[in-house]
């Protein structure tokens, strides 16, 4: 999949344009209760403070914000949301990392499992595919944000890890407790970014045939048309060719 912005770094996420409206609301919703949990305040809570910009950018109404922080905060939410991670693997021995919010995670984890038997993957224990990622800030600015060198450069300047720039983009890269303080330090130089998130980057990708493909991507969007599910992360790689027949 190298090479598509659409699936950059081998990782699909539920506020694609593809997807409903009400379901990336539902994700937002979650984030900004779970986040509001620590304080309704955004100046003082990071965590907050990025998920209202990521519920702005998708132009989530006001009062939905407002409603959710106040809920998350104590102001009339009985429901207890818990952050599980499921790690398994998808067809052709794929490493994947199943991020969910839930109120309930037997229901959860039943619904995850049953997704990928059905497609030929299997989950595995707690730590069984993780080691082979990074946990990390990701930070993505479009092309026209700037030049490779001053993109490289204000990341430095941020704190960032790493940078680095395509024809389309640019993705920094950062430590996990930097992330905050790196996402306010870009703005400050280059505005709001395209995108910004914790995620799993893969140490090294598989690649994968045609058949494979197209049965992990089946894989992918079942999982994220679950409500539970906040993100998923995989390693593998479909070449351009494959990619362009599969989304034709």
């Amino acid at each position: 999949m190298a090479g598509h912005s659409q699936f950059k770094n081998i990782m699909y996420r539920k506020g694609a344009q593809d997807k409903k409206r009400a379901k990336i609301f539902t994700r937002l919703t979650r984030e900004l209760q779970v986040a509001a949990k620590a304080g309704d305040d955004p100046a003082s809570n990071p965590a907050l403070r990025s998920a209202i910009q990521a519920a702005r950018k998708e132009n989530m109404p006001k009062d939905n914000i407002e409603r959710a922080i106040k809920k998350g905060a104590g102001g009339g939410d009985d429901t207890n949301f818990e952050e599980m991670r499921y790690e398994g693997y998808g067809p052709g021995g794929v490493a994947m990392i199943v991020d969910t919010l839930t109120d309930n995670r037997n229901r959860t984890a039943s619904e995850v499992r049953s997704t990928f038997s059905k497609f030929g993957g299997n989950l595995g224990e707690t730590n069984s595919v993780s080691f082979m990622f990074s946990r990390v800030g990701q930070i993505v600015y479009p092309a026209e944000a700037g030049s490779a060198d001053d993109v490289l450069e204000a990341a430095i300047e941020a704190g960032a890890e790493n940078a680095e720039s395509t024809e389309s983009e640019h993705e920094v890269t950062c430590a996990v407790e930097d992330f905050h303080a790196v996402r306010e330090a870009l703005e400050d130089k280059l505005g709001p970014a395209q995108s910004a998130q914790l995620t799993w980057k893969p140490l090294n990708t598989v690649a994968v045939d045609e058949d494979q493909a197209g049965t992990l991507l089946k894989l992918f969007n079942q999982l994220e048309d679950n409500d539970d599910v906040q993100q998923v992360s995989a390693n593998f790689e479909i070449p351009d060719e494959v990619m362009a027949k599969l989304t034709a």
